[in-house]
């Protein structure tokens, strides 16, 4: 329980009531109940981009209810205009990759996938000069430190944490 407590404190640090904040997938381990009980106590506008994990809890109609929306994938645009494309599911070829959208996803971890990821990225830079603005969400990564983080937050400390600095 310390693990989440930990989680709802820094959540609720960084995000206000009024704030939108997407959740991409793999919400929780626990049963429906629980977790209705732990994302209820999370401040902010939730939506939902669905993780493989997340089937049986969205089973719930009052689970369902705590969301303002549920997809699989979403185009959004930051507040500075940036095209953004969220999925649970990395996606090396996401919408407007060439023209500097960023693509936000969990899934990977830290394990193999995520380096496969990774060297997706450095293959677009080295072999085609193209941009590849692909950031894994996942909160155990260390820029992301179990906590929601904005658009500028996340290049910043993935860029801190590629460094060393993390």
């Amino acid at each position: 329980m310390h693990h989440d407590s930990t989680i709802i404190k820094r959540w609720n640090e960084a995000v206000s009531i009024d704030d939108d904040v997407w959740i991409l997938g793999d919400i929780s381990w626990h049963n429906v109940t629980t977790t209705y009980t732990l994302i209820e106590s999370l401040n902010g506008v939730k939506h939902l981009c669905v993780g493989n994990h997340d089937k049986k809890l969205l089973r719930n109609p009052d689970f369902r209810k705590l969301f303002v929306e549920i997809c699989d994938y979403k185009e959004i645009k930051s507040t500075e205009g940036k095209d953004i494309i969220l999925s649970h599911y990395p996606i090396p070829c996401f919408n407007r990759h060439y023209y500097g959208a960023y693509h936000l996803y969990g899934h990977v971890h830290t394990g193999f996938e995520y380096n496969i990821m990774e060297n997706v990225r450095r293959q677009m830079k080295d072999l085609y000069d193209a941009p590849c603005n692909m950031y894994n969400v996942g909160c155990m990564l260390p820029y992301m430190n179990y906590k929601p983080r904005t658009l500028e937050e996340i290049v910043e400390g993935y860029n801190r944490f590629k460094k060393g600095i993390i």
